[in-house]
């Protein structure tokens, strides 16, 4: 695949970058030669890695923003017009999820997910917009099953990431005129840290499966 698809020259920067998808997603972007900024909350974790990126040849920037507070978007849109003007690739990875009964979750606990997961993105994104026109670029939204499907828990989870897939439905449609694709990716359960308190649990296991 590699040798068939190449993205020397392109920009592209990876929200959730450090953990599970996003961390897959920016090691393959780099050696498929794109340029990556990558976006993460953990300050620590995101010199790490770019430290390694880096010591390996590839080109790559890292920012440790929290993007459910508003300012950091803003800061990360700033950043983005500053150093790069265009932007080819803009793929919204960053999620988060509280298990627990839905009638137990507090006011805050809701609003974080929802920060998190959905109003992240399409601020991102609505920030982002001159600069995905200048490349006619592309957004991918990763969102998931549990926002197509029902399930026995998970609402709150659930209903952002339905709400995010219609977001990417109507973006798609409105922004075609300028020649931007968006697109979504909505995978089932991956191995990664976010699931792995699932995935360990028998019980829990035989509702997915």
């Amino acid at each position: 695949m590699l040798n068939d698809w190449q993205l020397g020259g392109k920009r592209a920067l990876v929200t959730g970058g450090t953990k599970g998808i996003g961390r897959a997603t920016v090691q393959l972007l780099l050696k498929m030669g794109a340029e990556v900024l990558l976006v993460a909350r953990n300050a620590e974790e995101v010199a790490r890695q770019v430290g390694d990126y880096q010591e390996q040849g590839f080109p790559v920037t890292g920012l440790a923003l929290d993007l459910g507070n508003t300012e950091a978007i803003e800061s990360l849109g700033q950043f983005v017009q500053t150093h790069w003007k265009n932007l080819d690739i803009l793929i919204n990875n960053v999620g988060t999820n509280i298990r627990k009964p839905t009638d137990s979750y507090s006011y805050d606990e809701y609003d974080h997910i929802l920060n998190t997961n959905l109003r992240s993105a399409f601020l991102l994104t609505q920030a982002l917009y001159p600069a995905l026109q200048l490349a006619k670029g592309c957004v991918v939204n990763v969102t998931s099953v549990a926002g197509l499907t029902s399930l026995r828990s998970g609402s709150i989870y659930g209903m952002t990431k339905g709400a995010l897939n219609q977001l990417t439905r109507n973006l798609a449609c409105e922004w075609a005129k300028d020649h931007i694709r968006v697109n979504a990716v909505a995978p089932w359960y991956i191995a990664t840290p976010l699931t792995e308190s699932v995935l360990s649990n028998p019980e829990a296991l035989s509702d997915i499966l």
